[in-house]
């Protein structure tokens, strides 16, 4: 067992796990932060994104004592409590949301894409989640959203 001090969403945490313990077995073993779903647990799949320091990140395969003294972002920092984030509400609108497996890894890829590039052609977009798998919806209600949320022109 170890010690590690994480920051999550901007809060302090010292978190006695494994040496192996992940930043995903953290955050929703110890931290209760299920926004990160475990789906393959090998890192192919995408619905644990997190951002650490502010890149896209597999929370499944970042182990927490690698991420010691940086900032990991969760969508559950994403909106202010119950109101959402302008680009989840566009992606609820145009129906881009249908189980919500996949959303929160969604989200987190679009906000590192859009940190970057506020302003993306909708070829940049589909770059920016093709590591997640989104069995829903499709990829094309979620880059009409994004689109639509950086005030771009519909694909």
């Amino acid at each position: 067992m170890i010690t590690t001090t994480l920051t999550v969403n901007d809060r302090v945490h010292a978190v006695t796990a494994e040496a192996t313990a992940t930043v995903l077995d953290i955050l929703r073993d110890h931290l209760g932060l299920t926004g990160a779903k475990r789906g393959c647990n090998y890192g192919v799949c995408g619905t644990c994104s997190v951002l650490i320091d502010g890149k896209l990140a597999r929370a499944c395969l970042s182990l927490a004592a690698n991420c010691a003294g940086r900032a990991v972002t969760t969508i559950e920092a994403i909106g202010q409590g119950e109101a959402l984030d302008p680009l989840q509400r566009c992606l609820v609108e145009t129906g881009a949301v249908q189980c919500g497996f996949c959303s929160p890894a969604m989200v987190l890829a679009i906000k590192a894409l859009l940190a970057v590039n506020p302003h993306p052609t909708a070829a940049e977009i589909g770059a920016a989640i093709s590591g997640n798998i989104c069995r829903c919806s499709g990829y094309g209600a979620i880059i009409e959203a994004v689109t639509r949320a950086t005030g771009g022109a519909a694909p």
